[in-house]
């Protein structure tokens, strides 16, 4: 009987303790954020460069 008390206990135990749950979601929202503009600044900077050469090209 003690053997099923303590598997009660420490399981009851197990899952009401305070896990570590991550970062929330504000933080990967405002990577993600930046992401997205440092690759529109990419593509603008690419297209800017193609738009160049070909204007330069005999």
């Amino acid at each position: 009987m003690i053997k099923l008390y303590v598997a009660v206990f420490l399981r009851m135990q197990e899952l009401t303790r305070e896990r570590d749950r991550g970062d929330g979601p504000v933080p990967t929202s405002i990577i993600i954020a930046g992401l997205a503009v440092l690759a529109a600044a990419v593509v603008a900077w690419a297209t800017t460069k193609a738009n160049n050469a070909m204007n330069s090209a005999p």
